[in-house]
C-alpha cells in the first residue's frame, strides 16, 4: 500500500546569497531559508533568485562561509538532547565549510525528515567570520490521541490504541507514525479486509492529537452470472443465462452483502460453503472497480452448475438387517430450491424398506438456519430384539386360547405335534382341541419368524445455535419433532402373528402359558404409535469423523402419546457422552514422530472415552424395548444379544492410533448392563431368548480413512471367553 500524501505540505526552501562587491569589507545581509510544516503556505524560489543554468543543465550555485550552526526553538524541551542531536546528526553542512544554496535546502530537508517537527526553518545571517545559520525547529506536540476516520471504520478503539500503546505520550515523530500506519493497514491485510487504504495524518493538534483517514472498499453489488459449458454467461442470441438454481439460494449462503466492507476471508468462506451444497462444479470470482465510487467494488460470481440427481446402488451387511442390497433415487436441488429427496429402496436378510425423504437444509427466510426433513416408509424386519445368535429364537403365534381350568397346569402344543399322535380330525381348530382337553393351553402355531409390518412418516426442525452466524461453529443443537407409525405383527407370508413363543426351548413343543408372549402392546394385531421427539446436542470436538480432542454429548427424549385402546403412552430418554484426549504414546506414523516446536494437530491418536444410559417409563411394546450389544454398542455380542431392557448403562475406553498413511488402529473395552430391568419388559423376551443382561468385551480393529469416514474391521471376545465377534462398518463407535 503507498502512503497518500494529498494533504501533507512540504514546502521548498527559500535561500538567495549575494556576492560580495570588489572593495567591500563587509557581507551584505543574506535573505531567509525557511521550511514550514505548519500552514498551507507553499515557498518557491523567487524569480529574481534563480541562479544561471549552464549548457549540461547544472545550476551554478556560489558557495559562501559557514562561521556557526545554531539550533533554537527546543531550550529546556523534556527531549532537549534528543531532538538537538538528531538534528545535528542529519546536517551535513558544519561550520568552517563553505555550503551553497542548495546545501542547505537539503539540510533543511534532512532535519525535517527525522519527523520530530512541525516546522523547519534555516535563518542565515551574515558575520565577519562568514554565514552563521540558525536553525528555528517547531518541536512536534506528545501523543495523546489517534482518531480515525470515519468512526464506524473496522479499526477498533482497542487496534488503535494496541498499535499505539508505546507511543502515547511522548513526542510525536512522523516516521514513528508512518509506520504505526503501516501496521494497521497489515492489521486490515491480516483480518481479509485487502482493499482498505489509509492516508495521512491530516492534521497534528498543538495537543498531541492526530487523525487519520481509512478507506475500506465497501461492497458496491454482488453480482450472480450462470455460466455454460464454455464459460459463457450469455446465449449465442445475447441472453443472460438462466440458471436452475434460485438466485436467493446462493446469496443466503453469501455474508458478503451490498453496503459492507470488502473481506476476502469472508469471501473465501462464503465461496466454500457454496462449494459444500454440492451444487455447483465451479466458481469464478471477479472484482469490478466502481468508477464513481472511489474505494467500492462489485463482486461478480460466475456460476456453473452441476448434475445433481443421482441413482446409486450396492450391497453391505449390518447387524439389524444381515446382508442387504440398496437402490437410491436422488434429487439434490429439487426445482432449484437446494430441496434434497431420496426415494430409497432397500431388501435385506431380515427385511426389506421402501422411504420416500424430503430434506430443506434451510428453511427460505429464516436468519436461524433452521433445517427441515420429512420422510414416509413402509417396512418389513425381523425385530432383532425377538432373536439371538447361538439361543432360541421367537416365533409367530396365530392364536392362542388359555384353559379355563388349571393354569398352573396350562401348556400350549404344537398342533402339528399332536395330529402325528393323535386323532387328527378331531383337532381341525383351537376350539376344537380345547373342547376336548380343557385343561390344556392351545395356539396355532406355524414356526414362522416374528416380522413388523411398519406404515408411518414424520417431521423433524433442527436448528444450530450459533444466532445463524455460519462463522460461529453451533455447539449446541435442538432438535424437535413428530414421529407417525402403524406397526403391525406378521410372519413372512403376510398373515397376523400377534403372539410368539421361544422355540426349541421345551421338548415336544410344549410352552408353559408364561412363556407365551405378546409381541405388540396388548397383543393387538396392529398398534398406533405417535411420539414426540426432542433432542439437544452439544459439539465441542475437534474433528467431527475422527475426533482427537474434545467433548460431545447428546440428550434425547421421545414421549409416546396415546389415541386409542392400542396405543401406548410412554416416553424413552437416552443420554450420551464421549471426550478425547490427545496422546502420542506410539510413534508409528511419521506425524507423531513430533520435532522441536510440533503439536499433535497432525498425529490422529487419542484415548477416547464414552458412557450412555438411557431409561423407559411406561408401558410400551416389547419391539420398542433398549437393545445391548452390536458394532455400536458392546461389540463382543451381537445386535441385541446381551440384553432387551428398560433402562441399560454402557462404558467404553479405547485408545486410537495411526499406522501408516491411511491406516489406523484401535483396542478398546466395553462393558454393559440393563440394571436388571429384562424382567419390567412385557413378555420378558430378553429372559426368555437366555440374554445375559450384563457383560463385557475386549477387542481391537483396524480403520481406513475414507472420504465418508473411516472404514472399521473389529474383532471382539464375548466376556473374554473364545467366542469372538466381528465387526464391519463406517464410522467408529463414538
Amino acid at each position: 500500500m503507498r502512503l497518500s500524501t494529498k494533504n501533507i505540505y512540504i514546502p521548498f526552501v527559500a535561500l538567495s546569497v549575494l556576492a560580495l562587491p570588489a572593495g567591500s569589507e563587509a557581507p551584505k545581509p543574506s535573505n531567509l531559508f525557511e521550511r514550514s510544516f505548519v500552514s498551507e503556505e507553499y515557498f518557491h524560489i523567487a524569480e529574481s533568485e534563480k541562479v544561471s543554468t549552464t549548457s549540461e543543465g547544472n545550476k551554478e550555485e556560489p558557495l559562501v562561509l559557514i562561521s556557526e550552526v545554531l539550533i533554537e526553538g527546543i531550550d529546556n524541551h523534556p527531549d532537549e538532547a534528543r531532538l538537538r542531536n538528531d538534528a545535528y546528526d542529519v546536517m551535513k553542512i558544519r561550520p568552517g565549510i563553505k555550503a551553497s544554496r542548495l546545501d542547505v535546502k537539503n539540510d533543511l530537508n534532512a532535519i525535517y525528515s527525522t519527523g520530530w517537527f512541525t516546522s523547519v526553518k534555516i535563518k542565515p545571517v551574515n558575520t565577519p567570520l562568514g554565514v552563521r545559520l540558525l536553525v528555528q525547529v517547531v518541536p512536534n506536540p506528545v501523543l495523546t490521541k489517534v482518531i480515525v476516520f470515519p468512526a464506524n471504520s473496522k479499526l477498533t478503539n482497542k487496534v488503535i490504541n494496541d498499535t499505539f500503546k508505546s507511543d502515547f505520550g511522548k513526542i510525536v515523530n512522523l516516521n514513528i507514525i508512518n509506520l504505526r500506519i503501516k501496521s494497521l493497514e497489515r492489521w486490515y491485510k491480516e483480518n481479509g479486509y485487502s482493499l482498505a487504504r489509509i492516508s495521512g495524518p491530516n492534521r497534528i493538534s498543538p495537543e498531541g492529537l492526530i487523525e487519520i483517514n481509512s478507506v475500506e472498499g465497501a461492497i458496491n453489488d454482488v453480482k450472480i452470472q450462470f455460466l455454460n459449458a464454455d464459460g459463457n454467461a450469455f446465449s449465442d442470441e445475447g441472453d443472460e443465462l438462466v440458471g436452475k438454481t434460485k438466485k436467493w439460494v446462493i446469496e443466503r449462503e453469501m455474508i458478503s452483502k451490498s453496503g459492507l466492507i470488502f473481506n476476502r476471508k469472508i469471501l473465501e468462506e462464503d465461496i466454500k460453503r457454496l462449494y459444500g451444497t454440492s451444487l455447483f462444479s465451479d466458481i469464478k470470482v471477479t472484482l469490478e472497480p466502481v468508477p464513481i465510487s472511489p474505494g467500492a467494488v462489485n463482486i461478480v460470481l460466475g456460476i456453473s452448475e452441476q448434475r445433481t440427481g443421482s441413482l446409486t446402488g450396492g450391497f453391505g451387511y449390518s447387524g439389524g438387517q444381515g446382508l442387504f442390497g440398496q437402490a437410491s433415487l436422488q434429487e439434490t436441488n429439487l426445482i432449484g430450491r437446494a430441496w434434497i429427496s431420496d426415494f430409497n429402496f432397500t431388501y435385506g436378510e431380515y427385511g426389506a424398506l421402501i422411504g420416500l425423504s424430503l430434506v430443506d437444509p434451510w428453511i427460505k427466510g429464516d436468519k436461524y438456519r433452521t433445517r427441515f426433513k420429512t420422510s414416509v416408509y413402509i417396512s418389513r424386519d425381523v425385530p432383532q430384539e425377538f432373536r439371538s445368535d447361538n439361543g432360541p429364537n421367537l416365533l409367530g403365534v396365530s392364536d392362542y386360547l388359555k384353559s379355563p381350568v388349571d393354569t398352573s397346569l396350562d401348556y400350549a402344543y404344537d398342533i402339528d405335534y399332536l395330529h402325528s399322535g393323535i386323532n387328527s380330525e378331531i383337532f381341525d381348530s383351537v376350539n376344537a382341541a380345547a373342547a376336548v382337553y380343557p385343561n390344556v393351553s392351545w395356539f396355532d402355531y406355524e414356526g414362522d419368524s416374528i416380522v413388523l409390518k411398519k406404515t408411518g412418516g414424520g417431521f423433524s426442525f433442527s436448528r444450530p445455535f450459533n444466532g445463524g452466524n455460519p462463522f460461529i461453529k453451533a455447539k449446541w443443537k435442538m432438535l424437535y419433532g413428530m414421529d407417525f407409525k402403524k406397526v403391525r405383527p406378521v410372519d413372512y407370508s403376510g398373515e397376523e402373528r400377534p403372539y410368539g413363543v421361544a422355540n426349541s426351548i421345551y421338548l415336544d413343543n410344549q410352552v408353559p402359558n408364561q412363556d407365551i408372549i405378546c409381541v405388540a402392546f396388548n397383543c393387538a394385531s396392529e398398534n398406533t404409535l405417535i411420539s414426540l421427539k426432542t433432542g439437544f446436542s452439544y459439539d465441542n470436538l475437534n474433528n467431527s469423523f475422527n475426533p482427537t480432542d474434545g467433548d460431545y454429548l447428546t440428550i434425547n427424549s421421545e414421549q409416546f402419546i396415546s389415541v386409542g385402546e392400542n396405543s401406548p403412552t410412554f416416553n424413552r430418554a437416552q443420554i450420551s457422552y464421549s471426550y478425547f484426549v490427545p496422546t502420542n504414546l506410539l510413534k508409528l506414523h511419521k506425524d507423531c514422530r513430533l520435532k522441536t516446536g510440533q503439536n499433535l494437530s497432525k498425529c490422529d491418536q487419542a484415548f477416547g472415552f464414552q458412557v450412555e444410559t438411557g431409561a423407559i417409563v411406561g408401558d410400551l411394546p416389547p419391539y420398542e424395548a433398549f437393545c445391548l450389544g452390536g458394532s455400536k454398542s458392546v461389540r463382543g455380542w451381537s445386535t441385541c444379544d446381551l440384553a432387551v431392557s428398560k433402562r441399560f448403562g454402557e462404558a467404553t475406553a479405547e485408545y486410537r492410533f495411526p499406522i501408516w498413511k491411511m491406516i489406523s488402529g484401535n483396542l478398546f473395552v466395553d462393558v454393559g448392563t440393563d440394571f436388571g430391568s429384562q424382567v419390567d419388559v412385557p413378555g420378558e423376551p430378553g429372559k426368555l431368548l437366555n440374554k445375559p443382561g450384563v457383560g463385557y468385551s475386549i477387542g481391537s480393529g483396524l480403520s481406513f480413512k475414507t472420504p465418508v469416514g473411516p472404514l472399521r474391521i473389529e474383532v471382539a471376545s464375548n466376556d473374554a471367553t473364545g467366542d469372538m465377534r466381528y465387526n464391519f462398518g463406517f464410522g467408529w463407535k463414538f
